[in-house]
């Protein structure tokens, strides 16, 4: 009803993948790169992972992957995974055009079918690629099966490539212990992000001007309205600024302003996940800023809540003052949109300290094989030294093994450098070649990697990593041996006062009570959702870690020159 109001050709934000609408942030590009190399040579067979909040764009990349591919590539493409092991194989067949009606009552014999037709295509050069869509609705017998299915091989070949696209629960699904099989078959993995503030406005200048427009109608102010309640989710994007349109054409008004998508933010999303930012709010009073960083600290470093310690102050300042320089929300200019000034944060959430600068020239180590050796045996040391505990080194490989009690937690993650700028801190680095290296991250500098130890630490060139790198890493950090594994509604108790303070420092901040209720569960249920996290509304340690990640004093991640923090 508003394209002609508008000037447009056709709708701007529809929820239907469009590919002349494609918009590939920097992330996109780069998880379309693993796809491709994963896919390609690179794979060498296996299974190349993709995950995803809903609404990130995983369907829009599998699309670009599909045209990408060489011509004489062999795609299998299943969009429904509630299958059975059975109808799993009879689909794949189907989708190769593989004639299975006189043998659908075994699975040996569909097997037996599918692999002839592999060999086929192997002699013939062609490559034969499966691709399931909502991955993470597959059951772990259809799992299995798939993973029987990359056996298929020749003495020098394997002859099919998996790729699983996803939600993150299903992460969580390969994480099983009966499943550890497939686990070690990923090749390629990415978790892709909602798009940060600067991507965001460049995602709906993109679509206004692919639908016709000769200028945005979004204001600045509206811009940032946007991305605020979107949580940079581009399908959210879509549905708030098309009824932020309507709204503007119901007004006979040819600006969209902040007011507009707020007001339309409000109308299309349910209440228990509506989020509305404030800078200024929940900031007021310094001394209870003080105090949570002092609680938090205690709680990483020294141990369990004690109401009688004071705890190290050392973070409290560098954070306070974090806070006092928030950055005020924008006026509502109610002016055109204007060329947006990128920002520098990856994605929304808490703004973490302001970077350690670091001045490094542009000479590099040579990464040999005796090199990378070297800091794979030290990697475990030298992240204990990072974090002020040395000889832990022990206790944090035996937390990133999966033990407790170690006085460390450990996390698994996947994801670009821009998830590892996000938190802030540094990690282990999971190379692959002909075996699982590690390689301690400190920072970024230019087009360098500063690695190692933190006084002998070296430059390396990102691009003689990258080749070795698929976005898997490990963060760790010291933690209360008797810190709950998890928190969820209901809980109570110390544990559940310092993430309740935690969250008061987030941004948008906690602002209710004190307790573990469903308005805390509907904030948390945001927060995980603007830090690409399983939105489950508990308080596991990659939650907590987010929530405590800018209180975090040192160690910090190191940005040099030339690179954006």
């Amino acid at each position: 009803m508003y394209l002609q109001y508008f000037g447009l050709n056709e709708a701007p934000f529809s929820i239907t993948p469009d590919p002349a609408f494609v918009y590939l942030s920097p992330e996109h590009r780069e998880a379309l790169a693993h796809l491709m190399y994963g896919v390609g040579q690179g794979g060498s067979g296996g299974f190349v992972q993709l995950t995803g909040e809903v609404g990130t764009g995983k369907t829009t990349l599998c699309r670009c992957l599909l045209e990408q591919l060489p011509g004489d590539t062999r795609v299998a493409l299943v969009l429904n995974p509630l299958l059975t092991p059975r109808e799993l194989l009879a689909t794949i067949c189907e989708e190769l055009g593989i004639e299975t009606a006189h043998v659908a009552d075994s699975n040996k014999a569909m097997v037996d079918a599918l692999n002839r037709y592999l060999l086929e295509q192997h002699a013939g050069g062609h490559r034969v690629v499966v691709v399931i869509d909502e991955a993470q609705n597959l059951s772990p017998d259809a799992l299995e099966q798939v993973r029987l299915l990359t056996n298929l091989e020749t003495p020098k070949d394997k002859l099919l490539q998996m790729v699983l696209l996803g939600q993150p629960e299903l992460r969580q699904l390969l994480q099983r212990q009966d499943l550890r099989q497939l686990a070690q078959r990923i090749t390629a993995r990415y978790h892709l992000a909602p798009l940060n503030e600067a991507e965001s406005a460049a995602y709906v200048r993109h679509r206004m001007k692919v639908a016709g427009a000769q200028r945005s109608p979004f204001t600045r102010s509206a811009l940032r309205a946007l991305y605020r309640r979107s949580g940079g989710v581009p399908r959210l994007i879509n549905i708030i600024a098309d009824r932020a349109l309507a709204g503007a054409y119901g007004r006979e008004t040819t600006r969209v302003n902040a007011r507009l998508v707020h007001a339309a933010a409000d109308e299309v999303q349910p209440a228990e996940t509506r989020v509305r930012s404030n800078p200024w709010r929940g900031v007021a009073a310094t001394a209870a800023s003080l105090l949570v960083l002092a609680v938090s600290l205690f709680l990483w470093r020294t141990g369990y809540f004690d109401p009688d310690s004071a705890g190290p102050a050392g973070p409290a300042e560098a954070v306070a003052s974090d806070v006092a320089a928030a950055e005020p929300a924008m006026p509502d200019d109610g002016g055109p949109a204007a060329t947006e000034t990128a920002m520098s944060a990856e994605g929304a959430g808490p703004t973490a300290s302001p970077p350690v600068e670091v001045d490094a020239g542009p000479v590099y180590v040579e990464t040999d094989a005796a090199w990378m050796r070297t800091q794979h045996l030290a990697a475990w040391d030298t992240l204990a030294g990072l974090w002020r505990e040395s000889g832990a080194g022990g206790a944090i490989q035996a937390a990133c093994d999966g033990a407790s009690g170690t006085g460390f937690s450990c996390l698994r993650e996947s994801g670009s450098w821009s998830r590892i700028r996000q938190l802030g801190l540094p990690v282990i680095l999971v190379l692959r070649g002909d075996a699982a290296r590690l390689l301690v991250l400190r920072g970024f500098t230019g087009d360098g990697l500063l690695v190692g130890a933190e006084r002998d630490g070296v430059l390396v060139a990102r691009d003689a990593i990258e080749s070795l790198w698929f976005g898997e890493f490990l963060v760790a950090w010291p933690q209360a041996p008797d810190w709950p594994t998890e928190l969820r509604r209901g809980a109570s108790g110390p544990a559940v006062d310092i993430v309740m303070r935690l969250a008061s420092l987030a941004e948008p901040p906690w602002q209710g009570g004190g307790v573990f209720d469903a308005e805390f569960e509907s904030w948390l249920l945001g927060f995980q959702r603007r830090n690409g996290l399983v939105p489950d509304g508990i308080v596991g340690p990659n939650t907590l870690l987010h929530l405590m990640a800018p209180t975090i004093d040192e160690p910090q991640l190191v940005i040099g020159s030339g690179e954006e923090s």
